[in-house]
């Protein structure tokens, strides 16, 4: 894919994360107004999105090696992020926060309208099986162990409960299994009428979410979890597509999905357990700004 191609997919994502800047500068909205938008988008857009895309979609086995590799490449960022954060010697609150912050992607919110303006409907849903059975699913089976492990959180972790209660899996189970039934059109339509909301607003969230907070004081840290966010796992996603997949879609999809910003709901995670989420809102604010570079890069190189 052309630079210019690429460029122009990411520039034309941006123009909604900027009506979302724009809204909060002129105070319009705040960014507290981005949690009920999130809302909407993980219990009616996402889910509508979801169904209609892969209750049609061609899907065979050859796309569980997508989140597999996904799988892969977080463990792997998992293990240098934990020695990583050692070497740093952070404290507890603050290791756990590393660890969500320079791992777990926003596969869903970043990945879903870059997959589908690379790739069109393969991309998209190459894009959902990642992250809804690989980034996400390792975030809530293992982010949250780790999360409650670094920060001596004493908590009850529940993985398979919160995934089997996750909106958007729902939707795709649903999916999968009504895959043989003949859903109405008029119902397709007026599900895919409310999927369409998805990438405008989730980009407009993600304007109003970006606020530096304490960026400074997190600096040195934060320009390690980068390095790992940015650098380590879309190298490593690089390396298991080039060995592994032999489709371009696939490749781009796990190279795209390993090399998005770290994901916002690492804050949610982060407050759960008390972690420093000064930490993880600060990175997520810095590769938010550098994937702009960074995803056109890992994508010329697939």
């Amino acid at each position: 894919m052309a630079l210019g191609e690429l460029l122009g997919v990411i520039v034309a994502i941006l123009g909604y994360v900027a009506i979302g800047v724009a809204l909060r500068v002129a105070r319009v909205l705040r960014p507290e107004d981005a949690k009920p938008l999130n809302a909407v988008l993980l219990n009616v857009g996402l889910p509508a999105l979801v169904f209609t895309s892969v209750h049609s979609a061609q899907v065979d086995a050859s796309l569980a090696l997508v989140p597999a590799l996904a799988w892969v490449a977080v463990l792997v960022g998992l293990a240098a992020a934990v020695l990583l954060a050692r070497a740093l010697r952070l404290p507890p609150a603050a290791s756990g926060a590393f660890v969500l912050a320079a791992v777990f992607g926003n596969t869903g919110y970043i990945g879903y309208p870059v997959a589908h303006a690379l790739l069109g409907e393969p991309g998209l849903v190459r894009a959902i099986f990642s992250d809804i059975f690989g980034n996400t699913l390792a975030m809530i089976a293992l982010g949250t162990l780790v999360a409650a492990r670094l920060s001596q959180h004493q908590a009850d972790v529940h993985p398979l409960k919160e995934i089997a209660a996750f909106p958007p899996f729902i939707a795709l189970a649903l999916a999968l299994a009504t895959r043989g039934i003949h859903v109405p059109a008029p119902f397709m339509d007026w599900l895919g009428a409310l999927g369409k909301i998805v990438v405008p607003l989730i980009m407009i969230s993600v304007g109003l979410s970006l606020r530096p907070r304490k960026l400074k004081d997190h600096a040195g840290v934060v320009a390690a979890a980068a390095v790992v966010k940015l650098v380590l796992l879309p190298l490593i996603g690089l390396l298991l597509a080039r060995l592994v997949l032999h489709d371009e879609a696939s490749a781009r999809v796990v190279v795209l999905e390993a090399s998005v910003p770290t994901m916002m709901m690492a804050v949610i995670v982060g407050d759960r357990f008390d972690l420093d989420t000064d930490l993880v809102a600060s990175t997520v604010l810095v590769t938010t700004i550098a994937s702009v570079a960074a995803i056109p890069l890992w994508q010329l190189l697939v």
